[in-house]
């Protein structure tokens, strides 16, 4: 069942190619115009870094965020408004099966959003490629299992479609800005610099894997916590209408 589950939600996401396109394009379209207007010189302040190193690794938060609290959430709601959720419950489909297809779903396409980001990158503003690629993966898939559990969780709990947006359009705002993707983390106050470090995907773990620093034990842990309460809760609560 939850192979079937999951095929169809493939199918029905893949129907809109707005929506997969523009999650897959949109963050390797923001690098690279960034990149080729500004920010591609070394500055001593950064360590002789450029700034685009820095920068990329927000872009991956863009996409986790795009889908982990947007199209993730949006989509189960409006499964709910339409109906769809209470034609499925009278099928031997269980709440579990049809989380874990979405998340499925959403996980493949930011892999490939990731993939291409990291290739184009390097191949046209000469991005390195991640430096510890063993402590990128787990810090990008933490990450990514966090966000999404709360996107789940969002689309669980909420009992009208615009509760739910009330609840994930700010979220999505501020998984951005602490992210560095609204404004360079390097210009935020301190205190909301380590406070993104614990918020979900957890920027500062993907930014020091990329750089080949390993990733802090503590924020991974954080990511993996966030993860287990969100989808447990998440899947406890969800509702069927």
């Amino acid at each position: 069942m939850l192979t079937k589950i999951t095929a169809i939600e493939a199918r029905l996401f893949f129907r809109e190619p707005g929506v997969w396109l523009l999650t897959i394009l949109l963050p390797t379209i923001v690098l690279v115009v960034v990149g080729l207007m500004f920010g591609r010189q070394p500055d001593p302040a950064l360590g002789g870094r450029r700034w685009i190193d820095i920068f990329a690794p927000s872009m991956v938060v863009m996409t986790l965020a795009i889908l982990g609290v947007n199209t993730l959430p949006g989509r189960l709601v409006k499964y709910r408004e339409k109906g769809v959720m209470r034609r499925l419950s009278t099928t031997p489909a269980s709440p579990r099966s049809l989380l874990i297809g979405q998340l499925a779903v959403n996980m493949g396409v930011a892999v490939v959003s990731l993939v291409l980001l990291i290739v184009v990158g390097n191949l046209v503003l000469q991005v390195p490629l991640p430096k510890d690629p063993i402590g990128f993966a787990i810090a990008f898939l933490l990450g990514m299992s966090a966000l999404f559990a709360l996107g789940l969780l969002v689309a669980a709990v909420a009992p009208t479609p615009g509760v739910a947006t009330a609840l994930f359009v700010p979220l999505f705002a501020l998984v951005m800005f602490l992210g560095g993707v609204y404004l360079p983390r390097m210009l935020l106050p301190e205190l909301l610099i380590r406070i993104g470090d614990y918020t979900p995907p957890g920027i500062q773990a993907l930014l020091d894997a990329w750089s080949g620093t390993s990733p802090q034990p503590a924020q991974l842990a954080v990511m993996g916590l966030i993860t287990v309460v969100a989808g447990t809760v998440a899947a406890r609560r969800f509702r069927w209408e």
